[in-house]
């Protein structure tokens, strides 16, 4: 396992056209995932201790946004023969469990990973309401374990600015966790 840090953010980098399938079975796009204030993509998986530290504060944040008109869709880019725990059947399984408030997608060509520049497990993609990057940083102070439940919440608190002001924080700590398995 090899631990990488995202890019910083570039702004008003617009976001890219995707067609995945979904483990709900449907097949979902940059639009159909959009909300009225924006979207935010994140590169995630089920293998990834950074991801699973803070899987519970995805779920949280990730509803509090989309109660702003802020929408959130997952995807797993990974190579799922080098991570069993991957695989399609076992994101349907995961989604399931956790009650995803959010479109868990497969990326099986890693096009749209590649395409949007992400780099680990997990990585965030916050856009405005005109779908313009706002935001490229970390969702608090977890690591590999989860931070103390008092921390900032450096994402949610930047996604909320990005609601009400469709720019995002100059300050932004990169986010941290597993590189992506390439094929």
């Amino acid at each position: 396992m090899i631990s990488t840090q995202t890019p910083i953010c570039d702004f008003n980098t617009p976001a890219l056209n995707f067609s995945l399938k979904g483990v709900d079975g449907k097949i979902h796009t940059l639009d159909s995932c959009r909300g009225e204030k924006g979207l935010l993509i994140m590169f995630i998986c089920n293998h990834c201790p950074y991801v699973k530290a803070i899987v519970d504060r995805i779920i949280r944040d990730t509803s509090e946004l989309k109660a702003m008109g802020l929408n959130t869709v997952a995807i797993m880019s990974n190579n799922p023969d080098e991570y069993e725990e991957d695989s399609f059947e076992n994101m349907q399984k995961i989604a399931k469990e956790m009650s995803f408030p959010f479109p868990y997608l497969i990326d099986e060509t890693q096009e749209v990973a590649k395409s949007y520049g992400a780099v680990c497990t997990p990585d965030f993609f916050g856009y405005n309401s005109k779908l313009k990057l706002q935001y490229r940083g970390r969702l608090d102070a977890s690591r590999k374990e989860s931070a103390p439940s008092n921390v900032k919440r450096d994402l949610f608190d930047a996604m909320t600015q990005v609601v009400e002001t469709g720019q995002g924080p100059l300050e932004q700590v990169p986010s941290m966790g597993c590189s992506i398995k390439w094929y």
